[in-house]
């Protein structure tokens, strides 16, 4: 048996993944905005939406995400600027679904340690993710870096969530996608991280995770 005491997860591209509703919402805005496009032409479309989206990641007004994408491909109904940021917020977070094996892992682990969350990003929109997931269910708290003004790779946001769980960084493991927010972060910390990397992205920071995954039930095997 571990040692350890609490496992913690990052959101999106960990216990969510993004990639999936980033294609959800941009049929979505598809639909709305255009007519008559094939297929030759939506795999296009769909390339340059995937790569605003990347420019954007981390950004909390996804308004230049659709309007330079209107600007690339202009629709035959473009989302006024003022309403882009409302029809991000109303759409995107229900196009996230979570994966059974996760929850049946995170519940083995919470059956062995104390679980949580810590995302970065705004309040609306992850508490959105994790309610319309029910991810809420499944963690002891969950900790949103816009609702206490502190965000990743910041070690603060570590240190918050250790303090609500009763436990020290060395009893502690963090599990995100991310090398320098995710990994870097925990470390500044004194927690120990897994990187989560399925797709097998190669490392290019001089960030050393403590541990690289590329799939969920490679965890269990560090708490039992």
């Amino acid at each position: 048996m571990s040692n350890y005491k609490a496992v913690l997860f990052d959101l999106d591209d960990t216990l969510l993944d993004r990639d999936n509703a980033v294609d959800k919402l941009f049929f979505i805005m598809l639909e709305k905005c255009y007519e008559d496009i094939n297929d030759s032409l939506k795999k296009e479309m769909l390339q340059e939406f995937k790569e605003q989206d990347k420019k954007c990641y981390g950004q909390k007004d996804k308004t230049k995400v659709l309007e330079a994408f209107f600007d690339a491909f202009p629709p035959k109904y473009r989302i006024p600027h003022n309403d882009i940021l409302v029809f991000w917020n109303n759409h995107f977070p229900y196009c996230f679904s979570v994966n059974q094996d996760t929850i049946n892992i995170v519940n083995r682990l919470k059956s062995l340690v104390k679980v949580a969350i810590i995302t970065n990003g705004t309040v609306q929109r992850q508490k959105a993710k994790i309610i319309n997931t029910n991810l809420h269910h499944y963690f002891d708290t969950i900790i949103i870096s816009d609702e206490v003004g502190i965000s990743k790779p910041d070690k603060r946001i570590f240190e918050l969530v250790l303090n609500k769980l009763n436990v020290q960084p060395e009893d502690t493991l963090f599990v995100g996608d991310d090398i320098e927010s995710d990994i870097g972060g925990c470390q500044n910390a004194n927690l120990k991280g897994i990187w989560f990397n399925p797709r097998k992205i190669k490392n290019a920071t001089k960030i050393k995770p403590f541990a690289e995954i590329d799939s969920f039930d490679r965890l269990l095997s560090y708490f039992t």
